[in-house]
């Protein structure tokens, strides 16, 4: 199996999730530190070590191919535990609801997976938890891992009641129609690839399912631990994964200029053009390129009429956009 190209897949993972890949290894009767010859992230930084989402996907892909395992990010999510969520796993073990689950989950999501920000939205079908690829397509592997680990998480905070009415993934099909059937047998649910994006939907009455062990009080004290670990989150020079976040998040605005795109990455415009500089980066082409992968999903997505699309990506006239 050939190596995929990593080098702009933007993004950072927590060492609490890496380590499942570990005991997963290990767990198959192989030494997971000759496999991906580097030793076990150390559980002593609480989760504030960041693994580049390039090397994640990476160590998914060489352990996939070690183990000739196709399905290997739907096998590792399966695995999942609260504690390789750290404390945002318990956050959401001590909530009242499915409901409440979600929305700490949203908050908190940078302390596990600081990629492609979820988007939440309601609608006829239920609730839906959708990732777009404004930051890239890190593969195959790492989203099934990801979508699988949240499935299973789900359920086991609902004592496995709460799974999903509908799932999509941007990924090519498997090949193979058994493994197709594998990721529509652990869903529970119809399961679409090759989709504008990454869509996991439940049934609105969800929400209010009660979690087998909610407590206020506990969740609140996990809670304030959280806040004060995204205060302390290391930080990186992913300056282009920040700015690419910043334009996304003012696109539907309209006109995403740069003064407004360095005041919401808390920038003046001369630093933020000084710090484009130095990476040999200039704005409008990293603005194109948002437009333009965002574009292709739009225009996948029948819904989307192209005056809704012109809008969706800032232009002020359709014209423009065509």
């Amino acid at each position: 199996m050939g190596r995929a190209d990593n080098s702009k897949v933007p993004g950072v993972v927590s060492t609490t999730y890496i380590r499942l890949l570990y005991e997963y290894i290990e767990a198959q009767g192989i030494d997971p530190v000759k496999l991906l010859t580097e030793p076990p992230p150390d559980a002593a930084d609480l989760g504030l070590g960041r693994y580049p989402m390039a090397r994640w996907r990476e160590l998914l892909e060489r352990t996939a191919e070690a183990l000739d395992d196709p399905l290997l990010g739907l096998h590792l999510g399966q695995t999942i535990t609260a504690a390789h969520l750290g404390t945002v796993g318990y956050v959401l073990l001590a909530c009242a609801n499915l409901a409440e689950a979600f929305q700490r989950m949203q908050k908190y999501m940078r302390l596990i997976y600081d990629a492609e920000p979820m988007q939440t939205r309601f609608t006829e079908a239920g609730i839906e938890l959708e990732w777009g690829t404004g930051f890239g397509r890190p593969g195959q592997h790492v989203d099934a891992a990801a979508i699988t680990a949240l499935v299973e998480f789900a359920r086991d905070m609902t004592g496995g009641i709460g799974g999903p009415s509908y799932v999509s993934f941007i990924n090519p099909q498997p090949v193979n129609k058994t493994d197709v059937a594998a990721y529509i047998e652990y869903f529970g649910c119809p399961v679409a690839f090759e989709q504008p994006t990454t869509i996991l939907r439940f049934p609105t009455e969800y929400l209010s399912l009660p979690l087998r062990s909610p407590d206020p009080a506990l969740r609140e004290i996990l809670e304030q631990q959280a806040e004060a670990l995204l205060q302390r989150l290391p930080e990186t020079d992913d300056f282009e994964q920040g700015l690419r976040r910043a334009i996304l998040n003012l696109l539907d605005k309209g006109e995403p200029t740069i003064s407004a795109v360095a005041k919401r990455m808390h920038s003046s415009p001369r630093t933020l053009q000084r710090r484009l500089a130095e990476r040999d980066l200039k704005y409008q082409t990293v603005l194109d390129d948002c437009r333009l992968g965002l574009a292709q999903d739009y225009l996948a997505d029948p819904r989307l009429q192209l005056s809704e699309i012109a809008q969706l990506l800032g232009y002020s006239e359709q014209s423009a956009f065509n």
